[in-house]
């Protein structure tokens, strides 16, 4: 007995995208900014290790979960379930499927880096989002995505600075030279954060930068 062609196209489609499950993540979510953020903040209190790297990304996945769930719902409904009725074809499934992610990509992306890469790939000017291909669209919002997590960065960054900066000015005037200055002044970085409920100021500010 024969396996229906079908049945093994749909298997194969399904397995290649389970392979490209990580990079798409990585690629076409706000997967790029929150790690880049969390990792400032990390950086920020002097703590190269803690939180442990598995719970920044496990907070970033979720967090990119929580963020991304309208789109991969409406993404579902418009062409995998339909798709899977036997409603649309395979080229028009990919088609509507990717169109949620190329909204969203489309609203994060800032006009410099997509004209970057369009004048890169030497495309004419487009007249609408419907021209620009998405192997140009992915590299300009992942572009973006970083410029926009390094500006988020630095204004972590600038609080802790100035602590940094007061404390090793307190140092050098008590004479105190051979005392690193970051070891003082680590405990008030963290009772700074703590006071300002640092984490949740973070992650509010980065689900309210996507919308």
């Amino acid at each position: 007995m024969q396996a229906d062609p079908s049945v093994a196209l749909q298997a194969l489609l399904v397995l290649t995208v389970l392979s490209l499950v990580p990079a798409i993540l990585l690629m076409t979510t706000s997967f790029i900014r929150i790690v880049v953020v969390l990792s400032f903040a990390r950086s920020a209190l002097g703590l190269p290790q803690t939180p442990p790297n598995q719970v920044l990304l496990g907070l970033a996945l979720f967090l990119t979960g929580f963020i991304m769930w309208p789109v991969w719902q409406q993404a579902n409904a418009d062409g995998i379930q339909a798709y899977l009725h036997g409603d649309i074809s395979a080229q028009t499934a990919i088609e509507r499927t990717s169109q949620p992610l190329r909204d969203f990509m489309f609203r994060q992306t800032r006009q410099d880096e997509l004209a970057l890469f369009v004048r890169l790939a030497n495309l004419p000017p487009p007249n609408g989002p419907a021209d620009v291909p998405t192997h140009v669209l992915i590299p300009a919002f992942m572009l973006s995505e970083l410029k926009t997590a390094f500006q988020m960065g630095f204004m972590i960054l600038v609080p802790f600075l100035v602590i940094d900066l007061v404390v090793a000015s307190l140092v050098m005037s008590l004479g105190m030279m051979m005392l690193p200055p970051t070891t003082l002044s680590l405990p008030f970085k963290i009772l700074l954060f703590v006071l300002a409920d640092g984490w949740t100021l973070i992650v509010q500010s980065l689900i309210q930068s996507f919308h």
